[in-house]
């Protein structure tokens, strides 16, 4: 599985996770401190955790296009470049809209991740190894927002919130030197090695099948219902927990700071284990949707459960407990939404697929963090925040459930050759 170079792939596309959400969340650490500098209330906190995904969800769908006719390299070496400066621009914000600029621009830069990582698996690894290749390169993400608690809060308690983003910008800079001298779009004798044989779909520049068909495909569609909701939560925890933790339970920033690290390391866990559960159910059964599925379907009901008791309980050890679990069922099914795409869409078509379904999904952190702003100033309190994200995590295991199922691609040609006929 590490052989020809694959090893340095993983690792550095496991390093790019962490700076990802190193990079993200250390806003979400800062909030309060940031809150408080520029005197923003809920709703303008809410506009500013949404503000990032206006870029970041155009930029996903754009991002994947461009890995597909550039090469996943080249996307993600400027990726990384531009949203690591961008970061550090938000040091030098002065009021809401310059950070609300600021994160807009930011969240562009950050857009092709996932689909380049996607991508770029689909380059390197055989449909065997890809899922646990997927869960290892995409790990990086919790590791990231695990540690992004400690070091922020330490630095902006010691230095003031703006040096730890002046910071991140160093480490994305130095990470890019790397990407650019260690790694190639694909392994270089590829096509004359029996072993990967997997990785070569269909031959250089013989598309068959137009983006168009898989689009509007309800496999596509409802598997990025089912992403939605995963990522509703998953940003409801990277935006507006550290401030949940403050404003409901009363924690000081070192406190808060300490505290996510804990569903953040649990998730990481789980991330890392998710991969190497799929591919052992895919050797098991031969079925690579029924591996992805089952997974999928249990896992976000899990993860439902959890995050809907966690806006019931009393006490902060049952909150952190409970949000823990969450991150942790949420993750097991982290890359089955790639592995769905990456099983079922020619390889000339999966960055731009992929990027699509991150599109859809990714809308979840425009509506997500201001809706949560906004109940939040309403109610007084967090309560139907976690009940809303849990119920919409029902509805995606329900659609993934019913809904998606291995696409035709035989279906898919003739629709193409009536087209052009």
């Amino acid at each position: 599985m590490l052989s020809k170079g694959r090893g340095i792939v993983l690792v550095l596309l496991f390093l790019a996770g962490v700076i990802n959400y190193l990079d993200r969340s250390a806003f979400s650490v800062a909030a309060p401190l940031i809150q408080e500098n520029f005197q923003l209330d809920a709703a303008q906190m809410g506009l500013l955790f949404s503000s990032f995904f206006i870029g970041y969800a155009l930029f996903n769908f754009i991002g994947g296009f461009l890995s597909d006719k550039f090469g996943p390299k080249k996307v993600l070496g400027y990726s990384m470049t531009l949203w690591s400066l961008f970061a550090g621009l938000t040091a030098a914000t002065f009021n809401f809209s310059s950070l609300f600029i600021a994160r807009v621009l930011f969240g562009m830069g950050e857009g092709p991740l996932s689909s380049s990582q996607s991508k770029m698996v689909n380059n390197w690894f055989p449909k065997k190894y890809r899922a646990r290749a997927l869960s290892i390169s995409m790990a990086g993400t919790s590791l990231g927002g695990a540690i992004s608690g400690p070091i922020v809060g330490i630095i902006a308690l010691t230095w003031g919130w703006k040096v730890s983003f002046v910071l991140i910008t160093i480490i994305g800079l130095i990470w890019t030197v790397f990407w650019v001298k260690c790694v190639k779009d694909a392994p270089q004798n590829a096509a004359d090695d029996e072993a990967d044989e997997e990785v070569q779909h269909a031959p250089a520049g013989k598309t068959k099948t137009p983006l168009s068909y898989y689009l509007k495909h309800p496999t596509v569609l409802f598997t990025s219902v089912a992403f939605f909701a995963y990522n509703y939560i998953l940003f409801f925890f990277l935006t507006w927990f550290p401030s949940y933790l403050i404003q409901a339970r009363g924690l000081d920033i070192k406190e808060m700071s300490f505290a996510t690290m804990i569903p953040w390391t649990v998730g990481f866990l789980g991330f890392a284990l998710g991969g190497f559960i799929i591919d052992f159910l895919y050797k098991k059964t031969g079925n690579a949707m029924f591996s992805r599925k089952v997974v999928l379907v249990t896992c976000l009901l899990g993860a439902a459960v959890s995050i809907g008791c966690a806006g019931l309980v009393n006490t902060t050890t049952a909150a952190v407990s409970l949000m823990a679990s969450a991150v942790f069922f949420l993750y097991l099914t982290a890359i089955t939404y790639w592995a769905i795409i990456q099983d079922t869409v020619e390889k000339e078509r999966v960055g731009g697929v992929g990027g699509f379904m991150h599109f859809l999904a990714n809308t979840s952190g425009i509506i997500g963090p201001t809706a949560t702003g906004m109940l939040v100033q309403t109610t007084g309190h967090f309560t139907s925040a976690f009940i809303l994200a849990g119920g919409l995590a029902v509805i995606g295991a329900l659609c993934v459930a019913f809904f998606v199922k291995p696409i035709k691609v035989k279906k898919a040609n003739a629709a193409a050759e009536q087209t052009m006929a």
